[in-house]
């Protein structure tokens, strides 16, 4: 267990290496590098590996939530909303409708296809505003926020679509609800009384409400990180005056649980898709576009800079989270098949990786303050 465990962690260091000598975001070249591990070393996972790397995920979703500002998210709520709703929108539409009309897939399959790539992946816009220091600017924060508002949408269709409305969901929402109130009125006090000291008591308490909300969440037929991002951002003002929690919380997630979820992200795409290249490059295609669509109109709307509002636009074209758990509702549900699948996988981890790079090195707004 050991040996395997140093081995993905020997991966993940070559991974650093590569992100540090070409100036890509680490998540990138996480998820490029677990690809042609998974493909070439035959990089497998077990039981203890899918808890890292959904731990990543959901500590990484809960810390995007705490960034948002409340304040930001106040005075700009209008451009958030706006740009979240039709960047969810108009990619579920398009997505749906190409695989119906153009792949024939059958109708509940084709909306999974929407769903899956209608969303902006949170984990890599977070990854990318630590890295950028973005998440300190408005800009950053609005983008935070945006993405909240894409993913809830995500979220709501899938259940609105294939959610089995049982008392478990009624649960889930009482929890949730008590759970935000609880965050938001004892987290403070908590960390006043029993904060840092040794036995880090409120790193227990914040992953004790995170994994229980997620456990009920899946008891729900819904996802854990739905409630980590909640949580988070009812969190964001106590995390707003307590950066020193949110800088550990980081370098725990990103030093251990984040390599796992991208390097797993990656792996999870073998060579077999180039069978299907072209409908995974349809489907890329389409998202990009229907992304731009959505979100673009709406950044020259609020005046921001041509620089701005492009990376904007390409970053809100990001998957990943929620379109893989999208993808594989479908497949364990038996809506989709393994070919589609996998064309949807690929789809979504190359919308990860190429808005991205082009965001990155090309229409980063501090490149252009660094000159």
């Amino acid at each position: 267990m050991w040996l395997e465990f140093s081995k993905w962690m020997a991966i993940a260091l070559f991974a650093g290496f590569l992100a540090y000598w070409s100036g890509i975001s680490i998540s990138l070249v996480e998820i490029v590098v677990g690809f042609l591990a998974g493909n070439l070393l035959h990089l497998t996972t077990n039981q203890w590996i899918d808890f890292l790397a959904g731990m990543g995920s959901i500590i990484l979703t809960f810390l995007s939530g705490a960034e948002i500002d409340y304040d930001v998210l106040k005075n700009k709520f209008k451009e958030s909303m706006l740009i979240g709703i039709f960047a969810f929108l108009m990619p579920f539409l398009f997505a749906w409708g190409t695989a119906f009309w153009f792949f024939h897939w059958d109708m509940k399959a084709a909306q999974i296809a929407g769903i899956a790539l209608s969303t902006t992946s949170v984990a890599v816009v977070y990854a990318v505003m630590i890295e950028t220091g973005l998440n300190n600017t408005e800009l950053g924060k609005v983008i935070l926020a945006a993405c909240f508002i894409n993913d809830l949408g995500t979220v709501l269709m899938l259940g609105l679509l294939f959610a089995n409305c049982n008392w478990w969901i009624l649960v889930f929402l009482i929890v949730i609800i008590i759970a935000t109130i609880a965050a938001n009125k004892f987290t403070e006090p908590f960390f006043n009384k029993f904060g840092n000291r040794t036995y880090q008591l409120e790193l227990k308490y914040l992953f004790l409400l995170i994994l229980f909300c997620g456990g009920v969440a899946n008891l729900s037929n819904m996802e854990a990180v739905l409630p980590a991002y909640i949580l988070g951002l009812a969190m964001s003002p106590f995390f707003a005056k307590q950066k020193d929690l949110l800088y550990r919380l980081r370098a725990m997630v990103f030093g251990l649980f984040t390599p796992f979820y991208f390097l797993k992200a990656g792996s999870k795409v073998t060579f077999g898709v180039v069978n299907y290249i072209w409908i995974v490059l349809a489907f890329l295609i389409v998202k990009m576009i229907a992304k731009y669509i959505g979100v673009r109109p709406f950044t020259l709307m609020f005046k921001y800079k041509k620089k701005e509002g492009i990376y904007t636009t390409l970053l809100m074209s990001t998957g990943l989270t929620f379109g893989t758990i999208s993808a594989l509702f479908g497949l364990s549900k038996g809506i989709i098949n393994q070919a589609q699948y996998s064309i949807l996988v690929s789809a979504v981890i190359l919308s990860a990786v190429v808005p991205t790079l082009i965001a990155q090195k090309f229409f980063n707004p501090q490149n252009e303050e660094n000159k």
